[in-house]
């Protein structure tokens, strides 16, 4: 059965010379103003579902054959075809659109669980919408090793919904019209192949997935074009430029750095008279202190000890120091630290606060009071409040401001960082700055017992009413196997309650970023009190993005950024370098390995280990994630002026011994905000390359951000020299090798980039 549709997309051959490098003629991945309608006819084997295309006397395979299935009720006409495999209660249809094949594969066992594989996948290459963009051989080593028995949930694992296959010839583009439910199963055994496998739960109404699929010359760029074209078709493109009318503060994202600010100290070391102190701490005042410390804060025994080791000691050490100031930093948050039998010289504002009762009082009073009753007990021997942390904190954002970042997005890792130092989100707003918190309704812990912030609830009844079930009944476990998953449908009065809290504080967040809502990691919950599909936890996450837009005015950022979220959300974290340190035990456990990613924890309350602690990475990690000969830009192609993507926080810009050079000119190339950690001290040690490659990128991403990504081009067989284009007059050359080159005709020096604007050219070396 042979039917005929026209393709649309052509490919233009550019000679380019690149010195170092073979030299050849490249394909330039451009999608062409004219549409080249190439005829093609398609012919399907109803018994074994093997799918075929032809194109200019080219035959090429869309899935090979399955298993014989008996079939029945074949129908026939100009554009249709279907047919029914009554063994497995599924309806196939297949229709030809002017400019793709259309599959619908339908379940008709309407009560049951069910499942149907299709399509079965073998070419050349592949085009895999892995983060930004992995473009595969069939018989590459790393990727055989990476896929081998390996299962993929398609909607957590695909940033957007399709892949591509490289023939012969042409390409075969595949769009998944249904996300929900798919997984996709890896066969390395000789080279890399896959099947794609649906489930039809029972308790989902929708019983269809399938395809279209497109045929496109094999280049990222038609790919790309050809989904972004889909994705607008459907109404499901939202540009930043349209974001920002609905709020303005998302301009604050242009030539942003994102920046993950660490102190959690409330009183800092040059606030206090170290010589002094350790003589004149009031007796009253030290045990009152260690039996907080030993009773009210976890692991607070060596804390409490400190305070002994500062009378002995004739000499205060830095390690002394260390832990005096985080003991001062966590017994000022508790509520019980007001004792009317310690704190006898209280000032009159004090007394107006303690007026109002201890238990009405918010975060911020409360820790406002501590300052104050801690104050009138060590009298000169620390500073006057107004000047405690400061040296850590707005004087950090101000020197920043003054070095020249004037956009910059500042995030928590928590909101207790914002009630230790509100001054420090005052300066933020003042100086123009994004600053938000980190938030998660991804775990929920037992009542009692939760390990972190974010998975406790005042709503306890949540645990055992409002977690998901998977079909076998079993609850599924939390964030590493620790509590439960909430179902997102039942979370947002928690939603609701916990943000109010927080803001009601007076702190004046102005972005929000949603831990997990953008992965795609969600779940059929089959509680029979809230039965629950794959899409409704979408459509429950994107209802509390955009509460945080709308109703509170939020810049939203996720982790994830996959593409469901995409009108929703301005930023998204992991996009570009995703989470993998779990892979492997050497990064993740062993702590004597180089390659540990170091502890989440700092002894001076500043960065924690994990992100200040640079690291190498084995060879096949580089490959993986990093290495320029498998990274295409797909998800910059589509959405490069909707969502801002950088890397996920654990792997930020300066995390990778030997790679930094490259993710700077990487960050350029692909417009991706420098993600960075500091604190005062990381930020002294990192200024110069912080500051210097921010006021490139930064001139650059401010001309980028609001421009389609338009093309694409590999100018040399090793892949270490690419070029992008944004706009029509916007282009970067990198050189990602250590020879210099000539491009485009351009020299460009090793480990290097040019930028050319329309009316200058930027030359830059990390």
């Amino acid at each position: 059965m042979k039917r005929i549709i026209a393709l649309v997309l052509s490919i233009t051959m550019v000679g380019s010379i690149v010195s170092g490098c073979a030299k050849k003629e490249i394909s330039e991945y451009k999608i062409s103003d004219t549409k080249l309608n190439l005829d093609f006819e398609f012919d399907v084997d109803p018994e074994t579902f093997n799918l075929s295309v032809e194109s200019s006397g080219v035959k090429e395979t869309v899935s090979e054959p399955l298993n014989n299935m008996k079939f029945s009720n074949l129908k026939r006409s100009k554009d249709n075809i279907s047919w029914s495999y009554d063994e497995k209660n599924i309806d196939v249809d297949i229709k030809k659109k002017e400019e793709y094949l259309d599959v619908s594969i339908k379940s008709n066992k309407n009560d049951d669980e069910n499942s149907f594989l299709w399509p079965s996948i073998n070419g050349e290459k592949y085009m895999l919408p892995l983060n930004e963009g992995k473009y595969i051989s069939n018989d590459d080593d790393v990727w055989k090793e990476y896929f081998k028995e390996q299962e993929l949930k398609v909607i957590e694992a695909f940033s957007m919904q399709f892949f591509a296959v490289d023939k012969k010839e042409y390409s075969l583009l595949y769009i998944i019209k249904n996300p929900y439910n798919n997984t996709i199963k890896f066969d390395t055994e000789n080279n890399i192949k896959f099947e794609f496998e649906h489930q039809y739960p029972s308790i989902n109404e929708n019983k269809e997935y399938g395809f279209r699929i497109y045929l496109i010359k094999k280049n990222p760029v038609d790919v790309a074009k050809t989904y972004r074209n889909y994705i607008i078709e459907k109404g499901e493109f939202k540009t930043l430029e349209e974001k920002s009318r609905e709020n303005k503060n998302i301009e604050k994202l242009y030539g942003a750095p994102h920046v993950y600010f660490w102190d959690k100290s409330i009183i800092s070391e040059e606030n206090i008279k170290w010589s002094s102190l350790k003589n004149n701490i009031p007796n009253s005042l030290k045990n009152w202190i260690q039996e907080l410390l030993r009773t009210k804060v976890e692991d607070g025994e060596e804390l409490a000890l400190a305070f002994d080791d500062l009378e002995n000691l004739g000499y205060v050490d830095k390690y002394t120091k260390n832990r005096v100031i985080k003991a001062f930093s966590e017994v000022l948050k508790l509520k019980e630290f007001y004792n009317d039998k310690v704190f006898n010289s209280i000032d009159s504002e004090s007394k107006k606060i303690i007026s109002k009762g201890i238990k009405n009082l918010n975060e911020v009073e409360i820790i406002d009071l501590n300052k104050r009753l801690l104050k009138s007990e060590l009298g000169s021997n620390v500073d006057d409040i107004d000047k405690w942390a400061n040296m850590n904190t707005v004087d950090v954002l101000n020197d920043m401001k003054n070095s020249g970042i004037n956009n910059m997005w500042i995030g928590f890792d928590d909101w207790q960082n914002g009630f230790n130092k509100p001054e420090l989100v005052e300066t933020a707003n003042k100086l123009g700055y994004l600053i938000g918190t980190y938030d998660s309704y991804h775990s929920i812990h037992k009542p009692g017992e939760e390990k972190w912030i974010t998975a406790k609830f005042s709503d306890t009844s949540l645990y055992d009413n409002a977690t998901v079930t998977n079909k076998d009944g079993k609850k599924i476990g939390g964030f590493q196997g620790t509590g439960r998953k909430l179902n997102p449908t039942l979370a947002m009065p928690s939603v609701r309650e916990r943000v109010s809290q927080i803001l009601d504080t007076g702190l004046k967040f102005n972005s929000w970023f949603l831990d997990t809502d953008g992965t795609g990691e969600v779940f059929d919950d089959y509680s029979s009190e809230h039965i629950t599909t794959e899409e409704q936890d979408i459509k429950a996450r994107i209802e509390r993005m955009d509460y945080l837009q709308n109703e509170k005015n939020m810049v939203v950022g996720t982790e994830g950024g996959n593409d469901f979220a995409n009108k929703h959300i301005a930023f998204a974290h992991g996009i570009e370098t995703p989470s993998f340190s779990w892979m492997d035990s050497d990064m993740s456990k062993n702590k004597e390995s180089e390659y540990y990613v170091g502890r989440y924890y700092s002894s001076n309350n500043g960065v924690p280990e994990m992100f200040s602690k640079e690291i190498p990475l084995k060879d096949k990690y580089k490959k993986l994630f990093l290495d320029t000969k498998y990274t295409i830009p797909l998800y910059k192609l589509v959405y490069n002026d909707s969502v801002i993507t950088t890397h996920w926080w654990g792997w930020g810009t300066l995390k990778i011994k030997d790679e930094v050079e490259n993710r700077m000119l990487y960050e350029i190339l692909y417009n991706v905000p420098p993600l960075y950690h500091i604190d005062r001290y990381e930020y002294e040690k990192n200024k110069d390359i912080i500051i210097n490659h921010t006021k490139i990128w930064s001139e650059f991403s401010k001309k980028a951000i609001n421009k389609e990504m338009t093309n694409y081009k590999v100018l040399s067989d090793d892949g270490l020299i690419q070029m992008t284009e944004y706009g029509n007059d916007l282009k970067v050359i990198a050189n990602f090798s250590n020879n210099e080159v000539e491009a485009e005709g351009q020299k460009i020096s090793p480990k290097s980039l040019i930028i050319i604007y329309k009316d200058k050219t930027v030359r830059y070396t990390p």
